[in-house]
């Protein structure tokens, strides 16, 4: 068979909820809702950790960058899933799947590495007070969050080129809402196991590390707490520790669920197990997001107070 016939693609079908109309509806305000409340709710965060001079610290210099690439990632693929679920044709072309690979896959690598930042932060902040300022100056915390955009950008680069120069053989489609790297490949008629190994050393180095170095942060964390003298000092250290764990749990164990559980191999069938991970899909590109202004905002005094202060100022009209 000749493949240089049948390798072209010149775009996607993303299959999402087709063959359930009247769940495209319900999907489209609840997705649309969630949207607004994700542009609004960073938006305020990103504006409040540049106006208000109490915020200008590396946790929330760390969570600005958070919620700036949370709004990029949605972005990416919310508006598009929108298109898809009020029209008949949820198709996308080959250059449009390709920038919303590469910017979800920069914005999940990115997100890991700097949630992992943020428990090094926290860790210097509670296990060295009186070297915090020394250790996390500016220079070193925007070298770090500079570092984290740059590492994600790179890997994401790599990841995407190697997906999209597969040949698809005339398969174009996605039994998803977005052009998810895995649902990618399953499409691809050739060997993918160099993607299959470049993403493999792509999951130790930007899941793995970084969980790691937020396990053992917080294992210190947790002993020098327990050592303090003072229930106040203890109940503000854990205070201050609290959002940033919840955020992390809900980020890494949505991520295991969705890539550790075994998934349906039928691209155009429906059964329970498939609609159960576009659920999970779901949660993981605007749920997450969505939280993480709110669980922040309301586990933290100084950004209530910030965004009351903006508010007040009429920053945001």
């Amino acid at each position: 068979m000749d493949k240089n016939n049948q390798t072209f693609v010149s775009e996607f079908l993303l299959m999402g909820l087709s063959g359930y109309p009247k769940a495209k509806i319900v999907y489209f305000v609840i997705i649309l809702v969630m949207y607004l409340v994700i542009l609004t709710g960073n938006g305020v965060l990103i504006i409040a950790s540049i106006f208000d001079s109490h915020l200008h610290t590396p946790m929330y210099f760390f969570l600005g960058n958070l919620s700036f690439l949370d709004i990029c990632y949605t972005t990416s693929s919310v508006p598009s899933t929108l298109v898809s679920l009020i029209s008949k044709k949820g198709n996308i072309s080959f250059f449009g799947c390709a920038v919303q690979m590469f910017v979800g896959f920069a914005m999940g690598s990115t997100e890991c590495l700097l949630l992992g930042m943020m428990a090094f932060d926290r860790y210097v902040a509670i296990c060295n007070p009186l070297r915090y300022s020394i250790i996390m100056s500016k220079e070193v915390y925007v070298s770090m969050a500079s570092a984290s955009w740059f590492s994600g950008g790179i890997n994401s680069v790599v990841q995407t080129s190697l997906a999209m120069r597969l040949p698809f053989c005339g398969n174009n489609v996605i039994n998803d809402f977005t052009c998810e790297v895995l649902a990618v490949l399953k499409l691809a008629c050739a060997d993918i196991s160099l993607n299959i190994v470049t993403m493999a050393i792509s999951n130790m180095a930007f899941l793995v590390l970084p969980l790691l170095l937020i396990f053992f942060s917080y294992v210190f964390i947790l002993y020098t707490i327990l050592r303090m003298n003072s229930a106040t000092g203890r109940r503000k250290a854990f205070s201050t520790c609290s959002a940033h764990l919840t955020v992390v749990g809900i980020f890494y164990g949505t991520v295991f669920f969705m890539y550790g559980k075994p998934k349906s191999q039928n691209l155009t069938g429906e059964d329970k197990s498939r609609i159960s991970d576009k659920v999970i899909s779901l949660f993981y590109g605007v749920v997450t997001p969505m939280l993480n202004p709110i669980i922040y905002s309301l586990r933290n005094k100084d950004v209530k107070a910030a965004v009351k202060y903006i508010l007040k100022q009429k920053y945001i009209p």
